[in-house]
């Protein structure tokens, strides 16, 4: 037995015994009986997988796949009701991709996506990773899958000293090397879970590691520093201002943010441009409006966001300059970006206490 085989099946029977439960994973010993997952929960799961943890995903996989069965039902729902569902799971454009994805799937390849990395790169919002991860998981294909825990695993069983994300395509390869031809969608997920459950960025727990023997970072006594990273620079901090008008019927002013950019096509509070520092804005309406002594804060990938919040109570319905009254009948929070929510917590307080305004 060749050690790449021997390596491969090692971990294949581990991953037989350990393997996660998840609502999108076809369980390996169904697996081994021919059955495999649906292309559509594959890429579903892995698009809302990205930068975003399995335990914050369930609900949503469920919630979506429940509204919308199959790729096709994606393709046909309306774009707002698909942003609503995705709110606080983050990176948006995601959530745009998305869509595109699915309505290219569904009107131009008859609800069947590819199976195969070339094939699916062609795709909106599909890259090297999520390509890999359908091919493997959903159709068995050989394709070396490389996310954050498999980079992690391959860094530590070889030792590689050169930081990320540097060290990428020589992580790559030596994932490569040991992808077995058969059993590909099991050894993918194996392989994530050992970094997810065993291999862990802090305190691995070598001692029950099914790859421990071999693993050169283990026996240098250094698993726990690996993989090293380039000294991340200082995240800035940008400011802004928004505004959240309630009227006495208990509708409040939303408006809807533009595609691109963050947040992009969601709805939220009129407010200023996210900057280093202050800039111009116009109010979204004229009114009497009171700043809450506290700012909200919130972190994006490459900054963190402080926000002055205005509220204002409307008696009557006056002319607006920006953003649309909704109901509160229609009015769902829970709709609302993460950031927005945050907003919406402080000000309902306040709302509450001053009353009319006007």
């Amino acid at each position: 037995m060749d050690q790449k085989r021997d390596k491969s099946e090692i971990l294949l029977a581990w991953y037989d015994e350990h393997a996660r439960l998840m609502p999108w994973r076809v369980p390996p010993a169904q697996r081994q009986l021919g059955v495999l997952p649906d292309p559509y929960h594959v890429w579903l799961s892995e698009v809302m997988l990205q930068q975003t943890t399995v335990a914050a995903v369930r609900d949503y996989f469920v919630k979506f796949t429940q509204m919308w069965p199959t790729v096709s039902d994606l393709a046909a729902a309306d774009d707002g009701d698909v942003m609503a569902a995705w709110a606080g799971l983050g990176y948006y454009a995601r959530a745009r991709n998305l869509l595109k994805c699915a309505r290219v799937v569904a009107h131009d390849l008859e609800g069947v996506f590819p199976d195969n990395e070339a094939a699916l790169l062609k795709l909106p919002g599909i890259g090297p990773y999520t390509a890999a991860a359908v091919s493997a998981i959903a159709f068995d294909v050989p394709a070396t899958v490389l996310d954050g825990n498999v980079e992690r695993v391959m860094a530590r069983q070889f030792a590689v000293m050169e930081p990320l994300p540097d060290s990428k395509e020589a992580l790559r390869e030596l994932a490569a090397s040991r992808t077995p031809q058969n059993r590909a969608g099991d050894y993918a997920q194996a392989v994530m879970d050992l970094g997810a459950t065993v291999c862990t960025p802090r305190s691995p727990h070598c001692g029950v590691c099914p790859w421990a023997d071999g693993c050169v970072a283990r026996a240098q006594g250094i698993a726990a520093e690996l993989p090293k990273k380039r000294k991340k620079a200082k995240v800035p901090t940008r400011v802004g201002v928004v505004y959240v008008a309630r009227r006495c019927d208990g509708a409040v002013l939303l408006e809807q943010r533009p595609d691109k950019g963050l947040l992009g096509g969601m709805m939220g509070w009129p407010g200023s441009d996210w900057a280093q520092t202050q800039i111009d804005h116009d109010q979204p309406l004229d009114a009497n409006w009171r700043t809450l002594p506290e700012t909200v804060r919130h972190t994006f990938t490459h900054f963190h966001l402080h926000l002055t919040v205005m509220v204002t109570n409307i008696p009557d319905d006056p002319p607006v300059f920006r953003g649309v009254f909704v109901d509160s009948e229609r009015f769902d929070a829970n709709a609302l970006p993460t950031v927005m929510r945050k907003v919406w917590k402080q000000a309902q307080l306040a709302l509450i206490e001053t009353g009319s305004d006007r």
